[in-house]
């Protein structure tokens, strides 16, 4: 069965937060501003949706493969393969990818920051590292990604994802690197990967610690990236198009490698430029203008933006609610310049919830919409944690979110006879 309507799905990263006293006890959605949000909200259905299940939190890679469409219980397989697809890395079999942070530690190896102060251009440090003599016949591939973000590939025989993380984790600032081990004993391929992980992490330090960009930026008062962390190792994994399961075309606008790597994998066509900077100065005009043209090229059109996370990350719930503002009046412009609103299907989710109090990732559940012909509007009014909690749509998962999203464009298929 073909679609005969088209689609937005609207994803704001780490929308979902909780009251915040100075804000008068609302999060950042509720505090904003959103006439164009509000409006869709009052005509549509709304509801809360949890990622995965309600209580687990999620990484940006989980929520967003649920969004997707798919079963993260099912194909999850690791951040770096999704990171090394979001740089145009094709992994070979056999090949391990890990989801990679330039950090900063002191001289006794502690982490003073997981994001070396978000470094924005890592360009040179990245290929000072890419290449790094390893032995036992193992190429490193060391590419970057978004801001402080990175991805490394070991190439060779007898390999394995079965290895612990050298990131210490959120929060950790303060905490010794870690080892990569095993994750279980008695594994002679992991034992060899840990060991080779530990060589490159023990290297990339030895080189970023005297390159001239840190030296630079250690004299203007700025955190150097002097060395690189890893975590999420696996192995390449192929997933069903969207094409294949709904016989629809996907397209994805985003500045953000995660995203891309997810989207490429899901068989999106991915736009992105060098004005998407998945930060809080991206270009939401041009993201406007990409989503009209993808529309009329494409069935569903997916949006990301990220800067709502950030700023929760950094705790600065007024700069979050800045951002929420900007992204609805995005949205009021592309329903504004689309050839046929009317026939076009508006969804808003959010990949998790940041709370800005905590500034992590937390299990709370996202508000959700979804605008359209034939919609059973509910009486919610607005769009907020609180009000959508009251919403039609109830209470459901990501991977069903898309679903109830694509049955409403007539692209799903009758189970049963």
């Amino acid at each position: 069965m073909k679609t005969t309507r088209k689609a937005i799905m609207l994803i704001i990263d780490g929308l979902g937060d909780r009251p915040i006293k100075e804000l008068g006890n609302l999060t950042p959605l509720e505090a904003a501003d959103t006439p164009c949000f509000d409006r869709l909200a009052r005509e549509g259905i709304t509801g809360l949706m949890d990622p995965l299940s309600p209580g687990i939190r999620v990484g940006t890679d989980v929520g967003h493969l649920a969004l997707f469409g798919y079963n993260p219980l099912k194909v999850y397989w690791g951040r770096g393969p999704i990171e090394a697809s979001g740089v145009g890395i094709s992994l070979k079999p056999g090949d391990v990818a890990f989801r990679c942070n330039f950090a900063t530690v002191n001289d006794n190896l502690i982490v003073i920051d997981r994001r070396a102060g978000r470094i924005r251009h890592t360009e040179a440090l990245a290929a000072a590292l890419n290449g790094i003599p390893l032995g036992n016949g193992v190429r490193a591939v060391f590419r970057p990604a978004t801001e402080h973000r990175a991805v490394l590939v070991l190439s060779g025989e007898r390999l394995s994802a079965e290895v612990t993380d050298s990131d210490p984790g959120p929060s950790s600032e303060g905490e010794p690197l870690r080892e990569v081990r095993p994750k279980r004993p008695g594994q002679p391929l992991a034992e060899k990967t840990a060991h080779l992980v530990n060589e490159f992490v023990r290297k990339s330090h030895e080189i970023l610690q005297s390159h001239e960009i840190n030296r630079e930026r250690v004299r203007k008062g700025l955190l150097p990236a002097n060395i690189v962390i890893t975590r999420g190792a696996g192995m390449a994994v192929k997933m069903r198009s969207i094409a294949e399961r709904f016989d629809i075309k996907g397209s994805c606008i985003t500045g953000e490698s995660t995203v891309v790597g997810i989207a490429q994998m899901a068989g999106f066509k991915v736009l992105t430029n060098e004005k998407l900077t998945a930060n809080i100065d991206t270009d939401l005009e041009e993201k406007a203008r990409l989503a009209v043209e993808a529309l009329k090229e494409t069935d569903l059109v997916v949006i990301h933006v990220k800067a709502a996370d950030l700023m929760a990350h950094d705790n600065k719930p007024r700069e979050k609610l800045a951002f929420i503002e900007r992204t609805d009046g995005m949205l009021q412009t592309i329903l504004n310049e689309v050839e046929h609103p009317n026939e076009t299907y508006v969804a808003i989710t959010a990949d998790h919830s940041t709370p800005c109090s905590i500034g992590e990732h937390s299990a709370d559940p996202v508000p959700v919409l979804i605008h359209g012909e034939g919609v059973l509007a509910d009486s919610v009014e607005a769009y907020g944690e609180r009000a959508c909690a009251r919403g039609g749509l109830c209470r459901i998962r990501a991977n069903d979110f898309l679903l109830s999203l694509l049955d409403l464009m007539g692209a799903t298929y009758r189970f049963g006879s």
